[in-house]
């Protein structure tokens, strides 16, 4: 590949435009990117948020030193640093907590704990790092404004940690990259099915040469990177496509509305993660929601192949974002209620706005996808979010351009897999995933 290949880029949310970004930086000046949006961020894009935890706590140290990486960026890099909130990071289990979360809760500590970036140095207000929670009095002297009974939880406070204004620094990727120039942006208008050669063209039958858009469109390009995030299996489903391997899978997302004086009063509080109730931010500085969400293993929307292939073959089973996800259920928004009244309890009872299912591309082994497709030609799939992905948006592209270069993807994790149902018992999960359908009760607006 050569700075004047031509690259179609399916996708402008977190994977995309953090690809376009990093190819454009390079030197590559043919980069057209298709975005079934209107606008960016998308609307469908899981990243198109008020905020993303970032957090380098890992069970594997693998993604801890791929997390420490983008920390650097969102800390050090002009681009990402305006969005980037240094909070900190409190993460407990309650009284409550079943034992996988406080096993979990455990190496999340313990990788960190051992790690040399959170040794031998302070934090802000020359405070440790990594400050461990064995107690109601540990709580309030870290986070005073937490008001709630909080009794029996414990956990530890990371000082290195906070989150991103997801959205803006969506925005300003995207403007970076029409700063860079050689990205060619053409929005409303998503990616429906890859275009095969007929072998009449300069490649062989069967290779793909391109895309075709809602509207007929057809796209060319020597090379197609799939960034489409959860909807990867409306545009490569069927047997020799994502398969079960890849899954759209959504967690619920709430907010709270709050006063002035009520978010002055929360402002600075440390992004509040209990493992098996969920997690809230400090208020928005401008619409003053307070986003809050809670723990579980998430949902599906499994359809029988014939939403979700991109050719005629038989139907396989495929997991696709469904045209509406403006509601949560109504046992999630129990699960927040319960997490206000430990935390925040004269919030408990307030509305629960904006509700609505965020959702992502999970891999069976939550490990990301950056690889050819067998048997596509020069098919390029960059998926697998797996709700820990958002983090990666300064970094992730530079790993699709490494792969694009090579020809090839040297991390056999990250290669492409098949023959897996995602969403089996991940350790760092609580509860178990359910298909949407089988939601009864739900709670809209």
């Amino acid at each position: 590949m050569t700075p004047d290949s031509s690259i179609l880029i399916a996708g402008a949310g977190t994977f995309g435009l953090s690809t376009s970004y990093h190819l454009a930086k390079a030197g590559y000046k043919n980069i057209t990117v298709l975005e079934k949006s209107p606008t960016i961020p998308s609307h469908l894009s899981a990243g198109n948020d008020l905020n993303k935890i970032l957090r380098a706590e890992y069970e594997d140290a693998f993604y801890t030193e791929l997390a420490l990486q983008a920390m650097r960026e969102w800390k050090d890099n002009g681009l990402f640093a305006p969005h980037y909130h240094e909070t900190g990071y409190l993460l407990c289990t309650s009284a409550a907590a079943p034992e996988k979360s406080k096993r979990t809760l455990a190496k999340s500590l313990s990788s960190v704990s051992s790690h040399p970036a959170f040794q031998g140095g302070e934090g802000q207000g020359g405070h440790k790092i990594i400050c461990p929670i064995n107690t109601r009095d540990d709580i309030r002297a870290v986070a005073p404004a937490l008001d709630g009974p909080m009794q029996g939880w414990t956990g530890y406070l990371n000082r290195f940690a906070g989150y991103a204004h997801a959205a803006d620094a969506l925005r300003a990727m995207h403007a970076a990259c029409c700063a860079l120039g050689g990205v060619t942006f053409r929005l409303g208008d998503g990616v429906t099915a890859l275009v095969y050669s007929n072998g009449d063209d300069a490649q062989p039958k069967g290779v793909c040469i391109g895309a075709r858009t809602a509207s007929g469109a057809v796209h060319t390009a020597d090379v197609v990177v799939l960034a489409l995030g959860a909807a990867l299996g409306t545009v490569l489903g069927g047997p020799h496509g994502v398969g079960r391997h890849v899954a759209a899978r959504a967690w619920s997302v709430g907010h709270v509305q709050l006063s002035e004086d009520e978010a002055s009063r929360l402002r600075r509080i440390p992004v509040t993660y209990a493992r098996d109730l969920g997690f809230f931010f400090e208020p928005d500085a401008r619409t003053r929601l307070l986003k809050v969400c809670p723990a579980g293993a998430g949902y599906t929307n499994f359809v029988s192949g014939e939403e979700g292939r991109e050719e005629e073959t038989a139907p396989v089973s495929v997991s696709v974002p469904p045209e509406d996800s403006g509601w949560i259920p109504a046992r999630d928004e129990a699960m927040i209620r319960r997490l206000l009244r430990e935390t925040l309890p004269a919030l408990a009872d307030r509305p629960i706005v904006d509700k609505k299912l965020c959702w992502c591309a999970d891999t069976a082994d939550t490990d990301y996808i950056i690889d050819f497709v067998p048997g596509k030609g020069r098919v390029v799939v960059v998926s697998g979010d797996s709700g820990h992905a958002f983090k990666m948006l300064p970094v992730v592209g530079n790993w699709v351009k490494d792969v694009l270069e090579k020809g090839r993807q040297d991390i056999p994790r990250w290669r492409w897999k098949e023959g897996q149902d995602a969403g089996g018992d991940v350790s760092w999960r609580v509860g178990e995933s359910i298909d949407i359908k089988d939601v009864k009760e739900t709670v809209r607006g």
